[in-house]
């Protein structure tokens, strides 16, 4: 029988990672979801039932990072065989504007964050695909931005850590997919989400985007899409794929 899959989710009491955690739970899959606030999680241990548990924490602290990973096998009895490495914050302004005391907190979420998971999850996938592959998929789902692919000015510096983020995840597969491990990037376009708010971004900027490109794309959209790259047998690999709204022609 196909054992059952075990997710670990950055970011998961909100917007794209609190959608996939939804998904990945009516399908089946366990689910470990990390979050700042404790009470959030909570919350969706309430509403998802037994095969969900959150984890509360910052993602971008090495030992949070490990706490995910520890209680997977606590919780459901051996190593995840999926990673989504959700989390992250934006932040406004281009180069010349930007406010620059909120640097360090983007780097950290953005680029040091994943980087942790990451190489976690790399190093424990590796282990048991060495025996788990082809009849098992091990995944490392890396949330992007289309930010990443094209700058706009008014987000150029949170355009330079999903840059960062889309090298890591490239690096990554070449290392591992080789050894089993598929790694996917995932680059939504223009998603309305609590994103927006925590980026400073103008209740005019946002109205421009529903005026300009709407209909626009929902978290659940993205989650079905990361739903579906993990559901593909473990020797497709789905390593990059760009969600826009239909309407949405730069970036």
């Amino acid at each position: 029988m196909e054992q059952k899959r075990i997710a670990v989710i950055t970011g998961a009491t909100s917007g794209i990672g609190k959608a996939t955690a939804q998904r990945f739970v009516e399908a089946g899959i366990q689910v470990i979801g990390n979050g700042r606030n404790a009470e959030k999680l909570q919350a969706l241990e309430k509403e998802l039932g037994k095969n969900f548990c959150g984890v509360a924490g910052d993602a971008s602290d090495e030992s949070t990072v490990d706490r995910l990973f520890e209680t997977a096998v606590e919780r459901f009895g051996r190593e995840p065989d999926i990673v989504v490495a959700n989390a992250g914050r934006g932040l406004g302004g281009a180069v010349r504007t930007a406010d620059l005391s909120q640097l360090e907190e983007m780097l950290n979420i953005n680029v040091a964050g994943v980087l942790y998971l990451t190489q976690k999850a790399a190093q424990r996938m590796i282990k048991t695909q060495e025996t788990a592959f082809p009849e098992n998929a091990a995944d490392i789902v890396i949330i992007g931005s289309v930010a990443g692919r094209h700058v706009t000015a008014f987000s150029a510096v949170y355009s330079a850590t999903k840059f960062a983020v889309h090298a890591l995840a490239e690096g990554l597969r070449r290392d591992v997919g080789p050894k089993g491990v598929r790694v996917s990037l995932i680059q939504p376009g223009i998603i309305i989400s609590g994103f927006q708010k925590g980026a400073n971004y103008s209740d005019e900027l946002v109205e421009s985007f529903h005026k300009n490109f709407g209909p626009l794309p929902t978290c659940d959209d993205i989650a079905d899409t990361i739903r579906h790259v993990v559901s593909l047998p473990p020797h497709v690999n789905i390593s990059d794929i760009v969600v826009r709204a239909t309407r949405q022609d730069y970036p």
